[in-house]
């Protein structure tokens, strides 16, 4: 069987893919510029299916392609808000099935720019392969068959304080705080990004604040179910760091020249000196209200909460799927498209039940 090269293979999300991977006796490459990063996950992964490969991938892709001749290429390197379709490109020049963690609004769904060479190659070549819109969307395909009309989709995302956090995914969420959205179904006026704060309560987890985010989503979605109003956020598990947040996104809407993903290491490192007052445990929900296949109003609630710092599982579930079939040599249609309705809600939790994710869907919130 011929290997999965990991891009970015030793961060939060590759480390997390390459050992469900080769758990199910699928090889790997981990691939990045850093050798004692690389090699010291190797250490951890089974031999002989696991090896290492140190190049830069925006510079070196096609040779390295060329010599390790892999089946699938895992993308994980954002953020994917300032990327550009580069790696795909190469990807598909070579014949080789491309698929990325992205969850850059304009990149997931601009990705099928790509579809009319990924046909000519016979190559798969898939964006967004994570919790957006990858597990958003497979919550859609198990229920919408209740609905005759979703009027309403309210989601959100709200991790642990103390569940590893990745340098491109903050980055990704500092790009658009305080700014204004670009427009979506149901929003009125303009939605600036980090605001519109609200309180959510999980099963297990109690409530936690909740804030605008700007994701794929919001233009997948609707389109794809006929849904009219759309409204995504995720929180920080730390009211006060939360709300810190929260406060800097009024400097930007301000005009302050405020650049803050270039401070998102330092950032981060202050976060991190917080972590005793936070847990491991983060959760989803999803909230589904309009007119059921009777006529009559309907609602569909669904949660997964996940502890012990098992939630960066989760966005990785699509990838990690997609890249077994294709490894395997399961057949998929062709052409460059975003990560919707591709994996359903069933497998998704299937994969999950290793760790400590459980959903709910009825949850009764007393």
């Amino acid at each position: 069987m011929r290997p999965v090269l990991i891009l970015g293979g030793y961060g939060n999300f590759g480390k997390r893919i390459a050992q469900a991977l080769t758990a199910d006796n699928v090889p790997v490459v981990i691939a990045g510029r850093n050798r004692t990063k690389a090699e010291g996950l190797a250490k951890t992964l089974p031999e002989g299916l696991t090896s290492i490969a140190v190049f830069d991938a925006f510079v070196e892709l096609g040779t390295q392609l060329q010599r390790l001749k892999p089946a699938v290429v895992i993308n994980t390197c954002g953020p994917f808000q300032s990327s550009d379709y580069s790696i795909a490109k190469v990807c598909i020049q070579h014949g080789v099935h491309y698929i990325d963690l992205a969850d850059g609004r304009d990149f997931v769904p601009g990705i099928v720019a790509l579809d009319a060479a990924a046909k000519a190659k016979n190559v798969v070549v898939v964006s967004g392969a994570s919790t957006v819109p990858g597990l958003s969307s497979a919550v859609l395909e198990r229920y919408k068959h209740e609905f005759a009309q979703i009027d309403e989709m309210r989601y959100g995302i709200a991790p642990g304080q103390k569940a590893e956090r990745g340098l491109a995914t903050t980055q990704g969420i500092l790009s658009y705080v305080g700014k204004a959205l670009k427009p979506f179904p149901g929003n009125e006026g303009k939605v600036f990004g980090w605001q519109g704060i609200y309180r959510q309560k999980y099963p297990q987890l109690g409530k936690r604040w909740m804030a605008n985010c700007d994701i794929p989503d919001l233009d997948l979605l609707p389109a794809r179910y006929g849904i009219k109003r759309i409204h995504f956020s995720a929180g920080l598990e730390l009211g006060f760091i939360h709300l810190g947040l929260w406060g800097l996104s009024w400097l930007v809407r301000f005009g302050l020249p405020l650049n803050l993903p270039r401070f998102a290491k330092p950032l981060l490192k202050i976060s991190d000196m917080f972590d005793a007052f936070g847990s491991t445990d983060g959760g989803m929900h999803v909230t589904l209200t309009g007119t059921g296949v009777d006529g009559n109003p309907h609602s569909r609630e669904w949660f997964v909460v996940a502890l012990d710092g098992d939630g960066p599982q989760i966005p990785t579930i699509p990838a990690i799927v997609l890249a077994k079939d294709l490894a395997k040599g399961v057949a998929m249609e062709s052409g460059a498209r975003p990560c919707v309705g591709l994996i359903s809600l069933e497998r998704y939790m299937t994969e999950l039940e290793p760790f400590a994710i459980h959903q709910y869907e009825e949850a009764k919130l007393s």
